[in-house]
């Protein structure tokens, strides 16, 4: 019997990252066995057990067999024949199927710290590159939103998603396969990419894969208008850096539906059918707190960036409205999500000019231009631009 420390508290020891969870693969070992030392078994589908002290997870070596739809569809064997080599072949990164060997079933401390490393994963942290294991990653569509998930986590290291596996990516979205996964399943990966300091990655790489179609078909139609992803992304961005809770971050995308928050119309919501978050939390299996929270930012949120504009009567009516003489703290979170969104829509415009800046050089104006005219006419030609691209 061979014990491993496996995944990624071995990905996260060898990147300097707290280690949340551990997690170990048994090799050589029996069912029986694992009862006989204590073992708890908690796994219906294949054999996971619980360390009677510890109460981390010990799994037995195993392979996969695809047999049907979603992450479910697999036939799963696991024996004392199946060698380590064999289980981490079946894990979706690279960067996750690497394992360190431990003492014994109650001793987890490593043998010697090397790491078995059989298909480059730490080549590939230290090139930064998110990379499936083996082909058998396509058989199992979850991790499309795993793949993207680890995207946001990373991204503020350098990572990048190998051009190889984005394309099987595409594979299994244009497959369908992903509507076969569970709501449940969804949300868990969904909520975890959302806390994480870069949230917008996960969204932005399953819009690119058209991934959002299945279970969020109306950001995905929203994100079509450019102007609207960007500000949402800017402003999960900004929500990951001020450290907002996930009610925020949540009431932060669901604002794309509504573009008169992002296109600072007059307070008209009349063409926004506000029940449409409410129809996304059920089909996501968004938890009903969240989706409240979204309803009622969406629904204020055009007072909530003039406060200062609103009458005596229309303060009164906006604590009432939103509950706030009951709960202070969330009308404090609304204002801050408010003002997470504005600063998006600043940051954007302010972008736009800084790229018109950058765009028009001295072969942008005449030729015959000299001394303080030149800046005049660089400056002329700069307002010009970011007018023009303003209108589109």
């Amino acid at each position: 019997m061979q014990v491993y420390l496996v995944g990624g508290a071995v990905r996260d020891q060898w990147l300097g990252s707290p280690i949340k969870d551990k997690d170990f693969v048994v090799v050589g070992a029996t069912i029986e066995e694992m009862l006989a030392a204590g073992f708890k078994q908690v796994g219906a589908d294949f054999p996971v057990f619980l360390h009677p002290t510890t109460r981390e997870e010990y799994a037995l070596a195993r392979t996969e067999r695809k047999q049907g739809h979603g992450y479910q569809g697999f036939s799963v064997h696991a024996g004392p024949q199946v060698t380590l080599q064999e289980d981490l072949q079946r894990r979706d990164l690279t960067i996750n199927a690497m394992a360190i060997e431990v003492v014994s079933l109650d001793d987890d401390t490593p043998i010697d710290n090397n790491i078995v490393d059989y298909y480059g994963g730490l080549k590939d942290i230290e090139n930064k590159i998110l990379r499936h294991v083996s082909a058998a990653f396509s058989e199992d569509p979850l991790r499309v939103l795993r793949v993207a998930r680890f995207y946001g986590r990373y991204y503020d290291l350098g990572f990048s998603i190998a051009e190889e596996t984005v394309a099987l990516m595409h594979d299994l979205v244009a497959s369908g396969e992903l509507a076969h996964l569970s709501p449940e399943r969804i949300w868990q990966e969904s909520s975890r990419a959302m806390m994480q300091s870069s949230p917008q990655v996960y969204w932005h790489q399953l819009f690119e894969l058209g991934a959002l179609k299945d279970y969020f078909a109306p950001l995905h139609q929203a994100w079509g208008k450019t102007h609207v992803r960007e500000i949402i992304e800017t402003a999960l961005f900004f929500a990951g850096q001020m450290q907002l809770n996930l009610s925020q971050r949540w009431a932060l995308l669901m604002s794309s539906l509504d573009t008169s928050l992002i296109e600072s119309q007059p307070d008209n919501t009349a063409d926004f059918d506000i029940k449409i978050i409410t129809m996304i939390g059920e089909v996501a299996k968004v938890p009903k707190a969240l989706s409240q929270f979204a309803t009622l930012f969406v629904q204020h949120a055009h007072r909530l960036k003039s406060i200062e504009m609103l009458t005596a009567a229309q303060k009164i009516d906006l604590i009432q409205s939103s509950n706030a003489h009951k709960e202070p703290d969330k009308l404090s979170q609304l204002l801050v999500t408010s003002h997470v969104l504005q600063l998006a829509g600043q940051h954007r415009e302010m972008m736009l000019a800084l790229n018109s800046f950058h765009a028009i050089g001295m072969t942008d104006i005449a030729s015959d231009t000299k001394g303080a005219a030149i800046g005049a006419a660089l400056r002329q030609a700069r307002i010009e631009h970011l007018q023009t691209q303003a209108m589109l």
